[in-house]
């Protein structure tokens, strides 16, 4: 069996492609590396993976690696959310032209059997209801705030992979995850930044008392989700999914805010006061995944992942920070 996964050097990608490759399956990886870098896997058997530094808009590229293999990955998108503000056109550019690009590949393809379409918590926005099954209602609530870049194009993305393949005999499989974290994953992520900003008001962890001003009051929630967990529910999906069906992958423990930085303050032994600040546009308030649906194919959740998933994250984002910090 023989699989591509774009966007396979970044942070989910990296994963899912070291996880495969121990089931034995020869993958190739597609990417630019833009936020990833190939070099993760320089000491890996090259015999069972191809490496191609490419831009998922190169359209003949794609097609050439696509017509090799039985299963598509299609993880290729700008993620991070300075990028959703501050390059909206590149995040709409390589979302919808790159999966325009993967989605015609595969439907010409003789060998390609199966699509795995990886979509986003994003394109929930703010929820009618949290937790959030897959059905309900989805709304784009401003068309020019710049945010929405990313989620319309994921949003678009499902519309597209549906339509594309439905008069094919081809196995399509989205999943949307929601807040994966865990060590390396970049900067433009809640996490990383929340332990740079302990970090860098502590002095380098040298001050034990402080205050810190978070974006909001600190009663929004999320539901962390570490990358381990997730990888094995995609993997699990890529297994037991149903065609033409949306599955949401992620942890149904919803935390707020305030309540994870003193998780991460206990982490570093830094005693932490948390002041309101201001919250940009479009922020979601509250993001929770119902998980119904992927359990009742057979998947289990396992227990304390979570902690353990946190604590190994802030202890490799504390060494980095010491590094580049200088404090």
């Amino acid at each position: 069996m023989s699989i591509l996964v774009t966007g396979g050097s970044g942070f989910i990608g990296k994963s899912l492609v070291l996880s495969l490759l121990k089931k034995k399956e020869k993958i190739y990886v597609l990417d630019n590396d833009f936020r990833g870098s190939m070099k993760k896997f320089s000491k890996l058997h090259k015999t069972s993976l191809v490496l191609i530094k490419g831009d998922i808009r190169n359209k003949k590229l794609v097609h050439k690696y696509v017509k090799k293999v039985h299963t598509v990955f299609h993880l290729a998108f700008i993620n991070g959310t300075r990028y959703f503000y501050d390059q909206p056109r590149l995040v709409l550019d390589v979302g919808i032209l790159g999966t325009l690009n993967v989605l015609e590949a595969v439907r010409n393809s003789q060998k390609t059997k199966t699509l795995i379409y990886a979509s986003s918590s994003e394109v929930y926005n703010s929820p009618p209801k949290v937790p959030t099954n897959e059905m309900v209602t989805m709304i784009v609530p401003d068309t020019f705030n710049s945010r929405y870049s990313y989620s319309s194009s994921k949003l678009i993305g499902e519309i597209m992979c549906y339509n594309y393949l439905k008069d094919k005999k081809k196995k399509l499989i989205i999943f949307r995850p929601h807040n994966i974290f865990g060590e390396n994953m970049g900067y433009e992520h809640v996490i990383p930044e929340l332990v740079k900003k302990i970090f860098k008001a502590s002095n380098g962890l040298k001050r034990k008392k402080i205050s810190l001003i978070v974006q909001g009051t600190g009663n929004e929630t999320r539901s962390f989700c570490y990358i381990n967990e997730a990888i094995d529910q995609i993997l699990y999906l890529y297994k037991n999914g149903k065609s033409n069906n949306i599955y949401n992958v992620g942890n149904s423990d919803e935390i707020k805010i305030k309540a994870l930085l003193n998780l991460i303050a206990e982490i570093v032994d830094i005693k932490l006061k948390i002041k309101p600040g201001k919250i940009r546009k479009g922020s979601t308030l509250r993001r929770c995944p119902d998980l119904k649906k992927i359990n009742n194919l057979g998947y289990i959740t396992p227990n304390k992942i979570y902690k353990t998933g946190l604590k190994s994250t802030v202890e490799w984002y504390i060494n980095d920070y010491k590094k580049t910090l200088n404090l």
